[in-house]
């Protein structure tokens, strides 16, 4: 069964539905080939992805036609015929046969592009004569109501919308009377886009493609005025945004920074753009910018106190500084640690990515703590004379340390609510060459299971 066919054979008398035998009786010659189910789908998937640079609400509407929301979107492109216009030749160029329509609504769109004479741009003040004059297939029905409405001598909308609409649901259901007032404008009709919208996005189409960096710099500035002013508007800083170049040859260039807290200052966002747009492409050159946020927080302005020089950790500067330090070496590479309740060094603190999270607890500072702890405390063979004695010497990968100097022990046990266990007796020792170090032994000294740890540098 012939699935579908292109202009060439349907000029030759071939046509959707016809059996493979007669296609092959007209055209002996006919090239076949054979139809994946989800081929046509993901087509169109596809295909909508990439319109995404005409506008952000971009939805797939089986069996070979695209949705696109097109409001607010034309004056970009300077009106709706340079729109559509625009949007027809880059499909043409990419080898696709098209007709683009945009109209007031969907069924007049849907209708036209399929079932009218060349128009593509429905204004409101022809929608209702454009919209009669279209066939019954305009309303997107089943064909069983259409053959029935063609039976009827029905062959225009313009004849059913004289018949009451009563008489319309009691001999057709009720779905005709829905499509009929979803192509009037009556009930509003959503698509469901292929790509989730961005509440905080801004987009710049460009009437000439972009090929410098002067010109992406431009383009990134303006973009982020726009969406720094709607943050500020509703007391919202971003935490991370995205700026994706969509270039001529179909490509999508894009780079993303992240903040350590909320921020709608127009230069600090700028800088840390600045720092990764070397690493763009343009190709060809970039015919659509887009800028988004996909993570925002509350952000309210910091009340400073008159008689403090500084705000501590609340200070922007600070946070700007990480913001710099991390979009060139990375956010894994910054840290920020906080004392945790618990008694064993490993747990005793804990990680966190804000700037503005408060500690549960005070530091400890009774007792000296190494500079650098070890996540997983090493196993060091030790010689030691006496219990609760320190160490005199210990080898640690290899390499044998005399003690000169040695303090202890502390000894620290962890909370009975976790698990049973040996407690940790620690000792702060130097070796011959002045380096400090922290070791513990698990257990008591007399027990056969006993063991020593390396677990942190002091120096």
């Amino acid at each position: 069964m012939i699935t579908s066919a292109n202009a060439v054979a349907q000029s030759k008398g071939i046509h959707q539905g016809m059996v493979l035998a007669d296609a092959r009786a007209i055209v002996p010659k006919i090239e076949i080939e054979d139809d994946k189910p989800d081929l046509r789908e993901k087509l169109l998937i596809r295909l909508a992805e990439w319109c995404i640079r005409f506008s952000p609400i971009i939805a797939v509407d089986l069996p070979d036609g695209l949705l696109i929301d097109a409001s607010g979107c034309t004056p970009l492109w300077g009106g709706d015929q340079n729109y559509v216009k625009d949007i027809a030749q880059k499909l043409k160029t990419r080898g696709y046969d098209v007709h683009v329509v945009i109209a007031d609504t969907i069924g007049v769109a849907y209708g036209v592009a399929r079932f009218g004479r060349g128009q593509q741009v429905v204004s409101s003040e022809e929608h209702f004569n454009v919209l009669m004059t279209l066939p019954p297939e305009a309303l997107r029905l089943e064909t069983g109501v259409i053959e029935q409405l063609h039976k009827l001598g029905l062959n225009t909308i313009r004849q059913l919308v004289k018949i009451p609409r009563a008489s319309l649901r009691r001999r057709f259901g009720q779905v005709i009377n829905a499509r009929l007032n979803l192509a009037l404008g009556i009930e509003m009709e959503t698509i469901e886009p292929v790509v989730p919208i961005e509440p905080y996005q801004e987009r710049l189409p460009c009437l000439e493609p972009i090929v410098t960096r002067i010109g992406i710099e431009m383009a990134l500035r303006q973009l982020l005025e726009t969406l720094c002013f709607r943050l500020q508007k509703e007391q919202l800083g971003l935490r991370t945004s995205v700026l994706k170049c969509y270039r001529l040859d179909g490509k999508i260039e894009q780079v993303e920074i992240v903040t350590s807290r909320p921020s709608h200052r127009v230069k600090h966002l700028y800088q840390l753009f600045e720092l990764k747009i070397q690493a763009i492409d343009p190709g060809l050159g970039i015919e659509m910018f887009v800028v988004n946020a996909p993570k925002v927080e509350d952000h309210l302005p910091l009340q400073e106190k008159m008689w403090e020089g500084s705000v501590g950790l609340q200070d922007v500067r600070l946070s700007e500084l990480l913001d710099r330090l991390a979009n060139k070496v990375g956010t894994q590479s910054i840290h920020r640690y906080l004392p945790d309740e618990h008694y064993w060094p490993e747990r005793s603190i804990k990680l966190t990515t804000s700037l503005l999270e408060r500690p549960a607890t005070e530091w400890r500072v009774d007792e000296p703590r190494p500079l650098q702890l070890l996540q997983t405390p090493e196993l060091i063979e030790v010689t030691a004379p006496i219990p609760d004695y320190p160490p005199m010497l210990f080898l640690y990968k290899g390499k044998e340390h005399r003690i000169v100097n040695a303090d202890g022990p502390e000894r620290i046990e962890q909370e009975w609510w976790l698990q049973l266990g040996q407690h940790r007796d620690y000792y702060r020792v130097e070796d011959q060459e002045g380096n400090r170090y922290w070791l513990f032994r698990l257990g008591h000294y007399h027990d056969q299971a006993c063991q020593w740890f390396l677990h942190g540098f002091f120096a």
